[in-house]
This record gives C-alpha cells, structure tokens and sequence, in this order.
C-alpha cells in the first residue's frame, strides 16, 4: 500500500510499500518522529482517506471497495478510535458522550451499555459531568470508554497519552491495555513512546513512509 500527495512542488510519497497484517486480539505499535506518516497510515486504515496504490482489508471487507454511507456504518460499528486531544462534545456529558456511538446507530438499551462502559474505566460517579468538569485524564477514559463501547473489532489509538502528564498518562494507558486485552480488541498504537511500545505485543518503526 503507498500513498502520495501531490503538490505545487510535485508529488509526495508519504507511504511506500506499507505492508501490514495484524491478527486479531494483537497489540502492534507503530514508533515514528512527526511527519513520517503516521496519521496519514492511521487515516488509511480508518477508511477517511484511501490510498493511491494497494487495498486495506478489515476483517475480510475490503474498504476501497466500499461507498461512503457503507464506510460509515462500517466505521461506528467495527472500527474504534482514540484521539490524543480526545474530541469529546464539549455540550454533552460523559454518559451521553459514551452512549453517542450507539445512539446513533439506534443501538436498543445504549444509555444501559454506556454506563457499563463508564464503570469499566472508573468514571461511573462522572457520569452526569460536562468535559469541561473533568480533568484530562478523566477526558480521556471518557474516548476509550465511547471507542470501545462498540465492541469494536480494531482500535487505533493516535498518541492517546500525548496530552497527559506522565503520571496519568501511565494509568491511562495501562487502562487502555487491560481493557483490548479482555475483550480480545485488536490494538494499532501510534505513539513516540518506546515504554509504551514495549508494552505491545510487536513494534514496528515508520521511517520516510516505510515499515520495518
């Protein structure tokens, strides 16, 4: 798989010859300095962009060969993500913030299955507070709480500790592992941390758009 922009000062290949399988129930970091390709590949697999040569297949289904309305069902229903800034609704509380993948796909019972999702990662006494009420490691138990409660099939994570201080980025984190680890979640982690890379099953390295 590669992808390239094109430019007023010509053509930019981003990502050569990407290849990557991940089994399910895997942990797969990817270590990479700023503008190495990192989202670019996160934004591939993700089904947002697609690339110039080559196919992304998720679970047998082939993304390219998708529309947009059946990527974004796709997405809400078998993809999770986890953002470093976190994107949650700033007018929404935690609950609704967790329950908000589900509503939307009309999921029976998921005010029910986001307060569980809320417990599993701590939050149950914050379930009625605005983001602007939490700290930050709080904002972000809220995202992994709203990407997994999908039960979804790959997660991928976008520096998810990036923003927290080291300490509660560490708890954040070890969160994040226990949870893909029990409900066999498939985890694709972007991050310049070689803890936690280590803490993955495989580490692989993005240098001038390829993989080793």
């Amino acid at each position: 798989m590669s992808k390239r922009f094109d430019t007023p000062a010509g053509p930019i290949d981003v990502l050569q010859g990407i290849q990557l399988e991940v089994a399910r129930g895997e942990t797969v970091a990817i270590i990479g300095e700023s503008g190495s390709g990192k989202s670019t590949l996160l934004s591939l697999l993700a089904g947002l962009d697609a690339p110039t040569e080559g196919s992304i297949r998720v679970r047998g289904h082939d993304l390219g060969a998708m529309g947009e309305s059946e990527l974004a069902r796709f997405r809400a229903s078998e993809l999770g993500i986890v953002f470093q800034q976190f994107h949650l609704m700033g007018g929404l509380t935690a609950l609704e913030n967790t329950s908000l993948p589900l509503e939307l796909q009309r999921v029976e019972g998921a005010v029910e299955q986001a307060r569980v999702a809320l417990e599993h990662v701590g939050l149950s006494n914050r379930a009625d507070h605005l983001p602007a009420k939490l700290s930050g490691g709080e904002c972000q138990r809220v995202a992994i709480a709203r990407a997994l409660v999908v039960e979804p099939a790959l997660l991928l994570a976008d520096e998810p500790s990036g923003s927290l201080d080291a300490r509660t980025g560490e708890t954040v984190m070890a969160l994040l592992f226990d949870l893909v680890k029990r409900r066999d979640t498939t985890l694709l982690l972007v991050t310049h941390s070689e803890t936690l890379a280590a803490s993955c099953d495989r580490r692989l390295q993005l240098v001038d758009g390829k993989l080793s």
